[in-house]
């Protein structure tokens, strides 16, 4: 048997909500967790106070299934092939986030916030991805081990729930001691909760995504 691989076209999914009127915006893009949608990443932004001044943008991952509820579903990338999912991930975060920011008037700062395996996805947007970033914001998920210079994240929220059995604390203290080394000193949030956001978590978000307005 031999294996082939043969490059195709396929599309991708993304929402964009923009603030009323027409000064330039700061852009807050979303990387959504394993088996949810744009709409969920979405919704977890506009939660986080201040995102309304923001323009926001949810990208769906390129590989949709039907979850065990019966509902549409996306992942960003298996075991399987993984460099290759991971180049063709971030081109494509790259070309949605270059679109968005030619067709709003955009100031220059860019946010990546992820969820989950969308957190692995944010950070690699931000660190090979061909966008500077002013920030990105970590929540239930890590920092791929294999990504170096993460000075270009610039600045870093993380955040974990102390209950997260996916995203356990000896790897969010990795995190933290990683961006530290790199010279970044991350806000950091521990809060009382699971593998999810709660009110605690997007009161922490809303204080970092302030300081974003004036990087």
């Amino acid at each position: 048997m031999i294996e082939h691989h043969l490059e195709t076209t396929i599309s991708g999914r993304y929402l964009v909500e923009a603030p009323d009127g027409h000064a330039p915006f700061s852009l807050l893009a979303g990387f959504h967790g394993y088996g949810q949608t744009a709409e969920d990443e979405l919704a977890m932004l506009r939660q986080i106070p201040g995102s309304e001044r923001f323009a926001l943008c949810s990208i769906e991952a390129l590989h949709p299934f039907i979850n065990a509820k019966g509902q549409p579903g996306a992942s960003w990338m298996t075991r399987r092939d993984r460099e290759r999912r991971i180049a063709e991930n971030v081109r494509y975060a790259d070309a949605v986030i270059g679109r968005v920011t030619a067709e709003l008037p955009f100031d220059g700062r860019l946010v990546l916030h992820g969820f989950s395996q969308g957190a692995g996805m944010a950070s690699r947007a931000a660190l090979i991805g061909r966008h500077a970033v002013s920030g990105v914001m970590l929540l239930g998920g890590d920092i791929p081990p294999e990504l170096d210079d993460l000075a270009r994240m610039r600045a870093a929220h993380l955040a974990r729930g102390d209950h997260d059995r996916l995203y356990p604390q000896k790897r969010f203290e990795a995190d933290i001691i990683r961006l530290r080394e790199t010279g970044i000193d991350p806000a950091v949030t521990l809060f009382h909760g699971g593998h999810g956001p709660t009110g605690e978590y997007f009161e922490a978000a809303g204080r970092f995504l302030a300081g974003m307005e004036f990087v």
